[in-house]
């Protein structure tokens, strides 16, 4: 996926990737890693800083909860509509341009969010806020995958997913001190000011011709190059299997519960156990940084059972799909106390557990030469079936059934993630055959090794 690694099936990838070894020298790789993650880190403090002054906003402007859902449903809409479109164009003029343009645009919004005077205001620039990010997941993880060996597929992609959930963790953490302390503004200005400071450092030390010149092309970058980039060409490749298709519908019914408890657990902590915004913000950012664990503790299982088998990817998301549904319900039916913290903490821990997994399987089931589109693809189908309804569908329910009403009728999307991926496994040997075979006649002939 990305930039030198033809993800193509997991017997011939690992072939490949055994021979090859690494395909730029390891410190060069880790810093990229460092900063990219960095930067997403960033992506989601600005995006999840709202989260932390949801009090302050529905006090000052008088705002229900459904208004409040929207002003983060909008920026994920975005982000689902645009980053199919956006990362066909980093395809073919350059990632690092495309991330370095998104990091500005969303840095800046951000800090426009400051000066908003209304919910009018407020909402455009977030919506700006989320044209700015709409590139940068899937285009960034492509940069990242492709510098690096394909065996460990599934861990990275775990572990840059669930910089999305630190980032909300600082993003909740340190917006909520800010605001307790000097004003919501001030929480808007920080994070913008530091995603332009990331900015002007990531374009200093990543560059489109240092990557090229470090990886070269794969025969996939070669065959397509210098052809246009059609949307007619791309479909067929982006869901050529009932597997793939699997993979996205429930890695994105499945974040639809993570984004939407990210959201919104520090208002439940506000409301239910009467915590201050400051307070109530570091209680939800733990919530956060268990969700992040669970991302990468899914990705290194993942990669770990799946060395002998490669079907058990599918096991690992369902056991965190069904384990999600169980522990939320019941945490969410239980009274307010430490009972319903811990089993909070739990079913958080294995609510987005899918990333890393679903992340993987999307890349062994799409050719290379389309890598960052593949992610955008599952960038906008974790975005459009869950992060953007997420927070607007649990603040509509809220209106209408209280908050902890509305979180205790969230757990139940795991069951259409939970079919999906059912669904997927039962297709995957089939149709990695099938990709493996499209490997073998696209590219030069490896010596084959089992999985």
């Amino acid at each position: 996926m990305g930039i030198g690694l033809h993800p193509g099936a997991e017997p011939v990838a690992k072939a490949r990737a055994a021979g090859a070894g690494w395909p730029v020298r390891r410190r060069y790789a880790w810093l990229v890693f460092a900063l990219s993650f960095a930067l997403l880190l960033s992506d989601y403090m600005s995006r999840q800083v709202l989260n932390a002054v949801f009090p302050l906003l529905k006090d000052e402007w008088l705002l229900s909860d459904s208004k409040l859902g929207s002003l983060g449903g909008i920026v994920a809409l975005m982000v689902g509509l645009l980053a199919f479109p956006l990362s066909v164009m980093a395809d073919r003029w350059g990632r690092v341009r495309m991330l370095l343009l998104a990091a500005t645009l969303w840095s800046v919004a951000t800090v426009g969010c400051a000066l908003a005077t209304g919910y009018g205001q407020m909402f455009v620039g977030r919506l700006f806020v989320g044209v700015g990010e709409a590139a940068y997941g899937s285009v960034g993880i492509a940069v990242v995958l492709g510098i690096f060996p394909t065996a460990m597929r599934a861990t990275l992609s775990g572990a840059f997913i669930a910089g999305g959930a630190f980032g909300s963790v600082l993003g909740v953490s340190i917006g909520g001190f800010v605001a307790d302390h000097f004003g919501w503004r001030w929480a808007f200005a920080v994070m913008g000011i530091f995603g332009l400071v990331l900015a002007v450092v990531y374009g200093v030390v990543v560059t489109e011709d240092r990557l090229r010149t470090k990886t070269g092309p794969t025969a996939g970058d070669r065959a397509a190059a210098g052809r246009p980039v059609r949307v007619r060409a791309l479909l067929p490749r982006l869901f050529s299997s009932v597997s793939v298709i699997s993979a996205y519908v429930g890695s994105g019914f499945q974040l639809l519960i993570a984004g939407a408890l990210i959201t919104w657990l520090p208002s439940y902590f506000d409301r239910y156990y009467d915590m201050p915004s400051g307070q109530a913000g570091v209680a939800a950012g733990v919530f956060a940084l268990l969700i992040g664990v669970g991302m990468i503790v899914g990705g290194i299982v993942s990669d770990r059972v799946s060395q002998v088998t490669a079907i058990r990817k599918w096991d690992v998301a369902l056991i965190c799909s069904l384990g999600s549904l169980v522990l939320l319900t019941t945490a969410f039916l239980l009274p307010i106390g430490l009972p319903q913290v811990l089993v909070l903490a739990v079913g958080s821990l294995l609510s987005a557990g899918t990333a890393g997994p679903a992340a993987a399987m999307v890349a062994n089931l799409t050719p290379a030469s389309v890598a960052a589109t593949a992610f955008a693809t599952l960038t906008l189908a974790n975005s459009l079936l869950g992060l953007a309804p997420g927070p607007a569908l649990t603040g509509i329910l809220a209106d209408h059934l209280g908050l902890r009403g509305a979180l205790q009728v969230l757990p139940l999307v795991a069951i259409a993630a939970t079919a999906a991926f059912v669904i997927g496994r039962r297709f995957y040997d089939r149709d990695l055959r099938r990709l493996g075979a499209y490997a073998e006649s696209a590219e030069p002939r490896q010596p084959e090794q089992t999985a």
